[in-house]
């Protein structure tokens, strides 16, 4: 291969896939949080029925899932000694929201004890002083889809490993990354899976571009498939938990956990006590460690968790759709997972790509099974299917004096894919104009100078705050247009001097083939904050421009 990259550079209701939100999310939820503690306060009606003469009212935050068995387990005071006793004052909420506020309120408006549903989440939180008291229940990350996919797919028997997964050609229901420790923490696995590197980095990148698409189902009614036991469900990745609760509600046993051969990384429900300036110090060690007896794990395992050992819940068994036995346990290397969602936040901006493609007549040589042309045509509509419609996109073709004296041609123009486009959407006419780059071919050279530094001023012009502007230029040749208003040296002086920081657009150039000008990709790159990329043989295009897309931000 030759391909090498030159860089200067929840829930299951949830109502569709997304990736990360960005940082006005976290602050409103964070605004949403203090308003909420604000507004209500702790339950002094609950303080007051504690039964004792001196109640000591302990905020507890959970997420959602655990609301009633949290309820349960802390419904009566806990007694302190003499006439005092603790009593819980507990809220349901996103652990999104409740790591929002930990880094804006005051540790009077936060929960004194937090149970999120993973350890994840305190990793987020690393600046936050939390202390990790043990766990109040496990449940191990599973692929749920319907028992009749599961037969089809060959799964009943034989489990598959996690990249495995990205290969049925079903659709994943990838959840919210931003509220889903599920999402996530599979996401990590299927990387893993892959052997990790660039190769895995790009297959994860395709499945959450593809969860973007508006043809994927949302985790809500992947499950709804699976339990209605229909053959074309698709899979979507939960805890163990889900699938039972999804059951029981649905009066199923149609929606099946299937386990992957590696094992699983699991939600361990962690119990973490966070600092307060109330002296409350007992009040709260009765807190924790009601949920963290051995008690509080049987009532986890009735509620369909596993306790922390891992023993099964109610419930599971043959039949069922999940299995007793726990499956074996899947490490994520934490830095690892961190590093991933860095990876992935850098896809909640949305991108708006000019994507300009080399027509001289050296793209009509043979390249695989077609020609360069087509090599280029079809790797960059295979991408363009991956891409949300909120990204937007336009298409040039360039070769010397290809309209005129002018190299280049706008053949769509940047819009919103999902935008209108004269009675059809962005994404169509796109697709049209690429199917006619190879009837383009023009005689003569390689325009490539002059044309960079005309997509660049375009993209400018057209420039969108509010997503990642970029240029893919894809060229087989170096500029040879005796006729050209700039040389290279004048062309980066040029895109240095007109840069804005308040309008940055980045030129991610693709060498194809062998005598294509890296070298001045590479400039042309470093001088606008892209990238170069080399792809010597015809595979390497396809995942050369994945990385750019992943690389982008």
């Amino acid at each position: 291969m030759g391909r090498h990259a030159r860089t200067p550079a929840r829930s299951g209701t949830a109502s569709r896939p997304a990736l990360l939100t960005g940082l006005a999310v976290v602050v409103a939820l964070a605004l949403i949080a203090g308003v909420a503690w604000w507004a209500t306060g702790p339950d002094t009606g609950t303080a007051e029925a504690a039964g004792c003469d001196e109640p000591e009212t302990v905020r507890v935050t959970v997420a959602p899932e655990l609301d009633t068995l949290v309820r349960e387990l802390l419904a009566e005071p806990l007694p302190l000694g003499g006439d005092a006793c603790a009593v819980a004052d507990v809220e349901a909420t996103e652990p999104l929201q409740t790591l929002a506020a930990l880094g804006s309120l005051g540790a009077d408006a936060l929960p004194q004890v937090w149970v999120p549903d993973s350890s994840l989440w305190a990793a987020r939180a690393s600046s936050a002083d939390l202390e990790v008291a043990g766990s109040l229940a496990t449940s191990p990350l599973v692929l749920a889809t319907s028992r009749a996919a599961a037969d089809e797919l060959g799964w009943t028997d034989d489990a598959p490993s996690w990249g495995e997964a990205l290969t049925t050609g079903r659709p994943l229901a990838v959840p919210d990354l931003a509220a889903s420790a599920e999402g996530l923490s599979v996401l990590a696995a299927v990387r893993q899976s892959l052997g990790g590197g660039e190769d895995a980095d790009n297959a994860v990148v395709e499945a959450v571009l593809a969860a973007g698409r508006g043809d994927v189902p949302t985790v809500a009614d992947a499950l709804a498939t699976g339990t209605e036991n229909g053959a074309d469900a698709p899979l979507v990745p939960v805890s163990e938990q889900e699938v039972l609760a999804a059951n029981r509600a649905a009066g199923s046993d149609s929606l099946v956990a299937i386990y992957p051969s590696e094992g699983s990384p699991s939600l361990d429900y962690p119990v973490l006590r966070l600092p307060s300036a109330e002296e409350d110090s007992a009040a709260v060690d009765a807190v924790v460690d009601a949920l963290t007896a051995a008690s509080a794990g049987e009532q986890a395992r009735a509620a369909g968790f596993r306790d922390a050992a891992g023993t099964a819940p109610e419930g599971a068994g043959p039949g069922t759709g999940v299995q007793a036995e726990a499956p074996e346990a899947l490490e994520l290397d934490a830095a690892a997972v961190q590093a991933l969602l860095g990876r992935l936040s850098s896809l909640a901006t949305p991108s708006r790509l000019l994507t300009v493609i080399d027509v001289s007549t050296s793209m009509n040589a043979p390249a695989g099974d077609g020609t360069r042309a087509t090599l280029a045509r079809d790797a960059t509509k295979s991408a363009l299917t991956l891409l949300p419609d909120s990204y937007s996109g336009g298409v040039w073709g360039f070769a010397y004096q290809l309209d005129g004296e002018r190299d280049w041609v706008e053949l769509a123009p940047l819009r919103a894919l999902g935008a209108d486009a004269g009675g059809r959407t962005q994404r169509e006419l796109v697709d049209e104009q690429l199917d006619t780059l190879p009837n383009l071919l023009a005689p003569g050279g390689t325009g490539l100078y002059d044309t960079t530094l005309a997509a660049v001023r375009t993209a400018r012009e057209a420039y969108d705050p509010n997503a990642v502007n970029s240029v893919v230029l894809i060229t087989d040749g170096t500029d040879d247009d005796d006729a050209a208003a700039i040389e290279l040296p004048a062309l980066l002086d040029t895109l240095r001097a007109e840069a804005d920081p308040e309008r940055p657009v980045k030129v991610i150039g693709i060498a194809l083939g062998p005598d294509a000008d890296l070298a001045a990709l590479e400039q042309i790159g470093e001088a606008t904050g892209g990238a170069a990329y080399q792809a010597l043989d015809p595979e390497d295009l396809q995942g050369v421009l994945f990385d750019a897309i992943r690389r982008r931000g």
